[in-house]
């Protein structure tokens, strides 16, 4: 297990890059199951999440030919499915809930595909319902075998149905939508998720030769292929990191640029910082957070303290939610987090009301934090980071802390944040890995 060291009271300035969007990035390499030609992916986060599914893809069968760093192509012409039945496949599925996405193009392609329980963050439930709802109405056949701990599916052949989705979950769209791009006949999917994760999937799969109709809406038609070729792709941005530099660089009395940010795909995102007070200059795909003294919280229009919920897109994302809530620490004013998907994720405020925070945990859905204005900083501490964005959170509030900080388990934090030492320490952070 490794830790981060981090020096409080930081004050950092420069630009800074956004890596490629880690949730894109694992539906995308799924996708390339769907055909046998080359698919090309550039921008590809260079984190430990994505590694992993690389790792599943690579004991699949998929020849994975690394271009440099961020970029690489994915070539699936035979696919081993023994290692899908073997405890290993079991084993490594059980570090990443991304693996549950090899179902849907496993099952287009072939009428076959096994699964394990998926593993990722613990933030509370996080069920499958959607995914196999979805398998089920484009009929599929779904058994768990409780001696391998194996998902085993086979649908001969998938034929295109209306879906009504029970919930808009992100990964359980983009499994059905990959389940359905090969199906006989049209499928229409309602109450489908439509983030920007959703958009580029989409657009990608259209490249590579599907016919979605919809896309960037919650009603998706598809038509069904026989087949689908190879196509270069390129992800975007990574929305929940640029959030997480706005926090900082506010927290931290900070001057930053973040780069190339395509902000039209932002949603929400910068309006919620705003809200909090902080002051951001868009130029162009650029944002300019400029150094503040201090930012204070807008109220309601009835006088009522200002809500940061989380929701489905085009609603708040999730993911930020604890960046929201760390940044409000040092605000002027009062905030109440609601965050509503996930029943664990706010847990990690106890940390921080070690720091001197003033945080009401209401109940595991709510929190109130009462800013402290700078009246005084908070105090370094050691800390164990529980999931990878409430990891980054710490991290932060480490960064505008008194004295120094312990964060152990940091390889949560690798498993969605590429070289954040690295690339804070080039800002004027001091981050040491330990």
């Amino acid at each position: 297990m490794s830790s981060f060291i981090v020096q409080g009271n930081a004050s950092l300035s420069g630009e800074i890059i956004p890596q490629g969007a880690k949730n894109e990035a694992l539906q995308v390499m799924c996708a390339t199951l769907l055909t046998p030609e080359k698919v090309r992916i550039n921008n590809l986060p260079d984190i430990r999440d994505v590694k992993r599914l690389m790792e599943i893809l690579i004991a699949l069968g998929v020849e994975v030919t690394p271009i440099d760093r961020n970029t690489y192509e994915f070539q699936a012409r035979d696919i081993n499915f023994d290692y899908l039945q073997s405890q290993e496949f079991v084993k490594v599925s059980g570090a990443i809930r991304a693996s549950i996405m090899i179902l849907g193009p496993l099952l287009a392609r072939f009428h076959k595909a096994y699964a394990a329980k998926p593993g990722g963050d613990k933030i509370g439930r996080r069920p499958l319902t959607a995914h196999f709802d979805g398998f089920k109405a484009l009929g599929a056949d779904i058994n768990y075998n409780p001696k391998t701990t194996l998902f085993e599916l086979t649908a001969n052949p998938l034929t295109g149905q209306y879906i009504l989705l029970p919930e808009a979950s992100v990964t359980g769209t983009a499994n059905v939508v990959m389940a359905a791009v090969m199906a006989k006949g049209t499928t229409t999917i309602f109450n489908a998720a439509c983030e920007p994760y959703l958009y580029q999937l989409c657009t990608m799969l259209n490249n590579m030769g599907a016919k979605i109709s919809g896309i960037g809406s919650n009603l998706l038609t598809i038509k069904g292929v026989s087949e689908l070729g190879g196509c270069e792709h390129t992800i975007l941005p990574d929305m929940i990191e640029i959030g997480s530099f706005i926090g900082m660089a506010a927290i931290t009395q900070s001057d930053i640029t973040i780069k190339d940010c395509a902000v039209e795909h932002l949603g929400l995102i910068p309006s919620v910082f705003q809200k909090l007070g902080i002051q951001l200059e868009i130029k162009g795909e650029d944002i300019h957070i400029p150094r503040q003294e201090e930012y204070e919280v807008e109220t309601n229009m009835d006088g009522s303290i200002l809500t940061i919920s989380d929701a489905p897109w085009p609603g708040f994302t999730p993911d930020l939610i604890s960046i929201a809530l760390v940044t409000a620490i040092q605000a002027k004013g009062s905030v109440l987090i609601h965050q509503k998907m996930f029943e664990s994720r706010l847990f990690f405020v106890d940390k921080l009301k070690e720091m001197g925070a003033q945080i009401i945990l209401c109940d595991p859905h709510r929190a109130t934090i009462i800013g402290l204005n700078r009246r005084y900083l908070l105090r370094g501490t050691t800390m164990q980071s529980p999931d990878i964005r409430a990891g980054v959170s710490l991290l932060l509030a480490a960064l505008s802390a008194e004295g120094y900080s312990r964060i152990n388990d940091c390889e949560q934090i690798d498993r969605g944040y590429q070289d954040i030492v690295g690339r804070l320490n080039a800002l004027g952070a001091v981050i040491v890995r330990e």
